[in-house]
């Protein structure tokens, strides 16, 4: 047995495939905005994969242990925060969702409850000495991501906020949720639906314009619906082999919205075509597989929770943001990791994959 983890034991291959899609997303940051006013775009990227880096190397240091031990401080923290930013917060879009860092950054809070939420479930779930989950523990793990999902939908943020909910779904599943509250539980939504969408009235104008125009959106080509016709459009002229690095007018002359971002996959899908597109996707999914390696060798059910919430996150990101890309999906703002401009979500994955090694060098340590 080794007497303590040393950074030899990071996960490299992993690490590889990171590194991979990292640089696909800084290069067609590049392609999005090198003949636009956001010109430079890609160095901003660069910095925050730098610090990134430095977070995932610094988590990957601290003992999941000793993070878990912390828990219920770190909940604590991550809704100070979020009810911080709600009173002080610095508002874009219509929304209040960011911290002032001062020098032109903004830090989005709602990526650290990311992190927190995964900690905080694990610890839950660890705590947990039972095979099969009771109906207090369902209702607990409920009320742990209900309160941070409905301050994060207050901002409002609809797309950060259902990313919470897969840490606690994976969870419960590996927890051993009965099939019978799992029933439950899916009746409890299908009757939801229609009162959510009746509700749909609270919800921001921008925010019942895409609910509305999900289904038709050539009923609105100009207006809500623009966004998903235009990614089509872009996906649909890439062809078999695309049209080639920095070229498509889509992208080029600025008709595919945020293309350096939510809708990065399109601006690929047009210059790098269906093979281009089928590349990035292998790649997440040698992701998302070497991520369910590390859980199944993890040394305890504290390491495999971390390393499965993790895994939700990404995995639904990925899942959201291709289909939104092709209008099978509402457009929510969830970004595609690793590869959309984005400071704060670009540092969470890396401080999430940081997580990741955390458990995966610590397989030998007494």
């Amino acid at each position: 047995m080794k007497d303590r983890p040393r950074i030899q034991d990071w996960d490299w291959p992993l690490a590889a495939i990171v590194a991979a899609i990292s640089t696909l997303g800084v290069l067609e940051v590049y392609s999005s905005t090198h003949a636009s006013g956001m010109a430079g775009m890609h160095w901003k990227q660069l910095m925050w994969i730098g610090i990134g880096l430095i977070g995932m190397f610094l988590i990957s240091r601290i003992d999941y242990h000793t993070l878990m031990d912390q828990a219920p401080a770190l909940y604590m923290f991550g809704l100070a925060t979020l009810l911080i930013v709600l009173v002080i917060g610095h508002s874009r879009f219509g929304a209040r969702r960011w911290v002032a860092l001062g020098g032109g950054v903004n830090l989005q809070v709602s990526e650290l409850m990311k992190l927190i939420i995964i900690v905080v479930l694990a610890r839950f779930f660890t705590d947990v000495r039972t095979d099969r989950l009771t109906l207090r523990d369902i209702v607990k793990v409920a009320v742990l991501t209900g309160i941070p999902v409905g301050l994060i939908l207050i901002q409002p943020d609809l797309g950060t906020a259902l990313v919470l909910i897969p840490v606690a779904v994976v969870g419960a599943f590996l927890a051993g949720i009965e099939w019978k509250h799992s029933a439950v539980g899916l009746v409890i939504i299908a009757l939801m639906i229609p009162v959510a969408w009746n509700m749909r009235h609270h919800l921001k104008p921008y925010q019942q314009q895409r609910i509305e125009t999900f289904l038709h959106p050539e009923e609105n080509p100009r207006g809500a619906g623009y966004q998903i016709l235009q990614s089509e459009i872009a996906v649909g002229s890439g062809g078999f082999w695309g049209q080639g690095f920095g070229k498509g007018s889509q992208n080029q002359l600025g008709f595919v919205p945020v293309r350096y971002s939510d809708f990065i996959l399109a601006a690929l899908s047009e210059e790098q075509g269906f093979i281009g597109v089928c590349v990035v996707l292998l790649l997440y999914l040698g992701l998302i597989l070497r991520l369910v390696d590390n859980a199944q060798k993890a040394k305890d059910r504290a390491g495999m929770y971390i390393i499965m919430g993790v895994t939700a996150i990404l995995g639904f990101h990925v899942l959201v943001n291709a289909s939104m890309v092709i209008g099978y999906m509402p457009v929510t703002g969830i970004p595609l990791p690793l590869m959309s401009y984005g400071g704060s979500a670009t540092a969470f994955v890396y401080m999430a994959l940081g997580l990741v090694m955390n458990v995966r060098m610590r397989r030998f340590v007494n």
